[in-house]
């Protein structure tokens, strides 16, 4: 007896997934028709990611191997600080995105500041939430010395290189020559070194950029994949809510300062002067880039510095952070003050005019989101953060021998 199968079967199911195939299209292909051209141009402007990297020319050992190895054992050393018991990873902890996920920092005392994360650090232009550095390095060496941090010293630092065979190799194969407390640039150097591990963290790509990317290579698929809230999240923020106006560029973020609403006062009474005591303290630095430490010889990298000046509208300015990991760094805002991303948006949400200045950020207005429009961007904020963990920081091999 002879047995046929059934080939209308087959064809069913073959022109099922050819139906289906072409619906997934044409389902992407009105999701890219939702967008305006000029809203895919800044949907685009968001891109690519990560950004190509580039040596730091204030910094002679950015991208120097033996540099890196050093900065990482020192990002984790507590030797360094008065106690014993700081590091720089005390307060930028690594499962946390580097931040610690207190409102405020605390190193030997509590801070009155909200601890930044550091990945993609490379990449900003200011370092603090006031500006106070114009470099990498020097926003590495303040901690350190800072009293109510670490409280390290020369001293402090060349103990411990000089007690570790492995922290002095690496310091003498980076700098070519010993540790020795009395040299002057024995904490820049250091501060050089740590400075050119952080150069080396930078996040992986976040669901919006493989959704940015889909958009621009016409991934039918891939575009589908991005949560439909997220779009609509993603269109307020380009639109309505006017978010990228200053959370630009792939590091959402133009780099520079604003007045948003958020207090300024700090305990026990006082007030954080926010962008204009940031640029006092820079230009007073032996540190900033127009100091004799900068190893740009041409001093191309300080034209910034070189016009700066503390202006009073500057005072109680913070800087506009980079939104990418926002899922883990919170809380929010330069005194931690929003604990969730919900708050964030509800803050924007019912923003009180009244608490900016008069010659401040003007172009913020209360969004006056209803429920499901915040829930919309609360989705989009939540897409610039990777899918995956993040990842462990990259323990450089070692070429020298410890003790």
């Amino acid at each position: 007896m002879t047995y046929r199968l059934n080939e209308s079967v087959p064809r069913r199911l073959s022109l099922a997934v050819v139906l289906l195939a072409l619906a997934t299209v044409v389902s992407a292909a009105e999701e890219i028709a939702e967008f305006t051209a000029a809203e895919l141009g800044r949907i685009a402007s968001h891109g690519p990611w990560p950004l190509p990297w580039t040596p730091d020319p204030g910094n002679r050992v950015s991208g120097n191997a033996a540099a890196i190895r050093l900065g990482h054992e020192l990002f984790f050393e507590p030797r360094l600080s008065a106690n014993r018991r700081v590091a720089c990873a005390t307060c930028h902890q690594p499962t946390r995105g580097f931040q610690d996920g207190r409102a405020v920092g605390r190193g030997l005392v509590d801070g009155v500041r909200n601890t930044p994360g550091l990945l993609n650090v490379r990449h900003q232009r200011w370092f603090g939430w006031d500006g106070g550095h114009d470099n990498l390095w020097s926003a590495s060496l303040r901690p350190i010395l800072d009293t109510r941090e670490m409280g390290g010293s020369a001293t402090r630092t060349a103990r411990v290189l000089r007690n570790k065979a492995a922290l002095d190799c690496h310091y003498r194969q980076a700098f070519g020559t010993a540790p020795d407390a009395s040299d002057p640039e024995l904490l820049v150097n250091i501060a050089k070194a740590i400075a050119a591990w952080q150069e080396t963290l930078v996040s992986p790509p976040s669901p919006f950029d493989m959704f940015r990317d889909a958009l621009e290579r016409n991934d039918a698929q891939a575009i589908a994949a991005y949560p439909a809230a997220a779009k609509r999240g993603l269109r307020l923020f380009l639109g309505r809510g006017q978010c990228a106006t200053c959370h630009a560029g792939p590091l959402f973020s133009n780099g520079e300062f604003g007045d948003i609403g958020v207090p300024f006062f700090i305990k026990p009474e006082g007030v954080d002067p926010g962008r204009q005591g940031g640029i006092k303290r820079l230009l007073a630095s032996p540190w900033n880039l127009l100091g004799t430490y900068n190893d740009d010889a041409t001093r191309g990298n300080a034209t910034g510095t070189q016009f700066l000046r503390p202006e009073h509208r500057n005072f109680g300015e913070f800087k506009v952070p980079s939104l990418r990991n926002l899922k883990h760094t919170a809380p929010y805002m330069h005194n931690g003050s929003l604990a969730t991303l919900r708050d964030v948006v509800r803050h924007y949400s019912e923003l009180n005019e009244d608490r900016l200045h008069a010659d401040g950020e003007r172009i913020l207005k209360p969004l006056n989101l209803g429920k499901a429009e915040s829930s919309d961007l609360v989705a989009f904020l939540e897409s610039l953060s990777p899918s995956e963990a993040m990842p462990a920081p990259v323990t450089p091999a070692a070429v020298c021998s410890g003790r």
